[in-house]
């Protein structure tokens, strides 16, 4: 195997050619060169989105919708809203699925056409999307919507 010094002695001592016509590159520009590139645009974000789990909607029955008319009318007969926690579906806008989201706050309007309620922060929350309301309040009100045992 030949030795590359003297393979090259002919240019290997000779200085580094700059052109005088042309700028130098800068090292950023040089090293973006040889910078690894995404042939397929957007596909680590589709891995991703694909990887993300979702929750199922959990669909309350018949003795937890009762269950939770009860609740909703004991909120909005007291004389001032009690603080309540909703637990609402939250569908994703990407995918199958969502995530159930803890809401807490007082519901100062119920809206019987559009079925859903306001809260005083103005969030407004479907009745068909909670599945589950919880209050201090609803302590006092047990006994009306418990179910009978016999």
């Amino acid at each position: 195997m030949p030795d590359a010094r003297t393979e090259y002695r002919d240019i290997i001592d000779r200085e580094h050619h700059v052109s005088s016509k042309r700028p130098q590159m800068s090292r950023l520009n040089r090293a973006a060169q040889f910078a690894p590139f995404a042939a397929l645009t957007g596909y680590d974000d589709l891995i991703h989105e694909s990887a993300r789990e979702t929750e199922c909607r959990q669909i309350p029955d018949e003795n937890k919708i009762e269950e939770m008319n009860y609740k909703l009318v004991f909120l909005f007969q007291q004389e001032e809203t009690p603080e309540a926690t909703f637990t609402v579906f939250v569908p994703d806008g990407k995918k199958g699925g969502g995530k159930h989201v803890a809401i807490t706050g007082r519901a100062i309007r119920y809206d019987e056409y559009e079925q859903s309620i306001t809260l005083e922060s103005g969030e407004v929350i479907f009745i068909e999307d909670i599945t589950q309301i919880d209050c201090t309040a609803f302590d006092a009100m047990r006994e009306f919507w418990a179910p009978d045992e016999e």
